[in-house]
């Protein structure tokens, strides 16, 4: 946040924690550090972990990756299966409802507005 200073070691310490914990954000974002720092096969491995949990800007990476030759065509394949598989688990109709109800409810004041 503003007018505190940053402490990386803390930062990292706590995505650890949360990509531990099964946080796919936090993965994601331990994977783009590993990259930052050239450390490829790292980067790679916390994309697919991310991918497998449903995160779609890891799979978007390893599309890259793949097309760089950083990952092979297996491990993109089965990441594609391991994305497809968990947002798959997150459909239900109590979510479509309740994502139809949320949208509705976005749009009515707009039309308030008008």
């Amino acid at each position: 946040g503003e007018g505190v200073e940053k402490d990386e070691k803390k930062e990292l310490f706590h995505l650890v924690e949360a990509a531990i914990a099964g946080h796919p954000e936090a993965r994601f974002r331990l994977g783009c550090i590993e990259g930052a720092e050239e450390r490829i096969d790292r980067m790679v491995e916390h994309f697919i972990i991310a991918a497998n949990l449903g995160h779609d800007e890891s799979i978007q990476m390893l599309k890259l990756c793949y097309k760089e030759g950083k990952v092979s065509k297996e491990d993109f394949a089965s990441a594609l299966r391991g994305h497809q598989a968990a947002v798959n688990e997150t459909k239900s109709p109590q979510r479509e409802e309740a994502s139809k109800a949320w949208a509705w409810q976005r749009q009515k004041p707009r039309e308030q507005k008008k």
